[in-house]
């Protein structure tokens, strides 16, 4: 919870958001590899500069080919990959600081700095 996020396409950081449901918690609530769902866990990065997000595209195309970014609304249908296969948090992979989170639109989301300081997730 509160892990700083950036992804490669969006302009802004992100914060991570863990719920706490089903999970230990220690001072605040720890990751696994399914705290993917958009605009719940993964807040927008402000704006979008990917040519395969729709609105970007048409914007550009609006705008006579010049890259035209638009708000960032992040599309993460799939897990995080690589979480740590020797801890488990609600019977899941934890997140590590090396987890990384691919958006439909071609970006690729990583932690750049841990939201927890006082446990160490291999």
């Amino acid at each position: 919870m509160g892990a700083v996020l950036q992804c490669s396409f969006g302009v802004a950081p992100s914060s991570l958001v863990v719920l706490p449901q089903n999970r230990v918690v220690t001072g605040t609530p720890d990751a696994n590899i399914l705290d993917n769902k958009p605009m719940v866990n993964i807040l927008p990065f402000g704006m979008c500069s990917s040519p395969s997000n729709p609105s970007v595209a048409a914007a550009t195309a609006a705008a006579l080919g010049v890259l035209t970014p638009m708000p960032c609304v992040p599309v993460t249908p799939a897990p995080w990959v690589a979480g740590s296969p020797t801890v488990l948090i609600g019977n899941m992979p934890a997140l590590n600081n090396s987890s990384k989170l691919m958006c439909a639109w071609g970006g690729v989301i990583q932690i750049t700095s841990p939201g927890e300081f006082n446990v160490m997730i291999p």
